[in-house]
C-alpha cells in the first residue's frame, strides 16, 4: 500500500466478494428475456440473446470492422485503490479479448459512497 492509502481499506465498503457478489443469473435471464418487445439490429452480431460480456456491432460500409463494447461493475476485492484498477482494467479488457477484439479504448467509472 502506498502511504496516502493506507487510512482507506475498499474492502469495507464490499457485501459480497468481487464478481460473485452479482445477482444470480436466473435472476438477470429473467429481465433480460422478459415479455418486453427486444428490438432487433441487422448489425448486432453479438447482444442480449448470448451469455457473453461484451456486445458486438458490425459497423456498416466498413468491411469486417466491428465495435465490441463491454462494461464492468464489482465491489473492491484488495483495499489499495491503484491495486484495485489494475484488476478491473484486466477484467474489462480481457471480455475484448475473449470476443477476438483489440482494445482501443477505455473509460474508467468510478463510484463512492457519500
Amino acid at each position: 500500500m502506498t502511504p496516502e492509502t493506507d487510512q482507506i481499506r475498499l474492502t469495507q465498503y464490499s457485501h459480497g466478494a468481487g464478481c460473485g457478489c452479482k445477482i444470480a443469473p436466473s435472476v438477470l435471464d429473467k429481465i433480460l428475456h422478459s415479455s418486453l418487445p427486444q428490438p432487433s439490429y441487422d448489425n448486432l452480431l453479438v447482444g442480449n440473446g448470448s451469455r457473453d460480456d461484451a456486445a458486438v456491432y458490425r459497423l456498416p460500409g466498413q468491411a469486417g470492422q466491428c465495435v465490441i463494447s463491454t462494461t464492468d461493475f464489482f465491489m473492491p476485492i484488495v483495499d489499495d485503490a491503484f491495486d484495485f484498477g489494475r484488476i478491473a482494467s484486466a477484467n474489462a479488457i480481457s471480455d475484448v479479448y475473449a470476443m477476438g477484439g483489440r482494445p482501443l479504448l477505455a473509460i474508467a467509472v468510478l463510484g463512492w459512497p457519500l
